[in-house]
């Protein structure tokens, strides 16, 4: 498994995620590990992780787990569907693996976790397969 450097999105250059403060810890065959740290302007009225944000960092380490095998695998999302099963209020884990690889479609599903380990959401989304073009793209 490869740990990679906090301002590297396993390979790809994501301002969203860097926005959001987003810091990938580890990639692997059909397996990835975001964390996102809480902040404020993250949050909605009540001070919970806003829904948009969590399905954000769901979608990207998702994907990131189909492209734990082949760092050079574009992905774009085709689907995802996510449940909201708790208030995010504190740092959260991101986990997400990667079911069934197929020629032209990826099939993932992953959850978000708070520091006390409790379920926050989970989701299961599809990904069309792609070639990235010479030059990252």
């Amino acid at each position: 498994m490869t740990t990679p450097a906090q301002t590297d999105y396993f390979g790809l250059t994501i301002p969203l995620m860097h926005l959001m403060g987003v810091i990938p810890e580890s990639i692997g065959p059909g397996h990835a590990r975001t964390r996102l740290p809480w902040r404020e302007d993250l949050t909605n009225s009540r001070g919970d992780v806003h829904g948009g944000t969590l399905m954000s960092v769901l979608d990207f380490t998702l994907s990131a787990a189909a492209r734990g095998n082949d760092l050079q695998t574009g992905m774009a999302t085709i689907d995802m569907t996510t449940s909201f099963i708790s208030p995010g209020n504190s740092d959260l884990t991101i986990e997400a693996r990667c079911l069934r690889m197929g020629a032209s479609i990826a099939f993932c599903e992953g959850e978000i976790r708070n520091v006390k380990g409790e379920l926050v959401a989970k989701a299961s989304g599809s990904f069309k397969i792609f070639k990235r073009r010479p030059g990252g793209d």
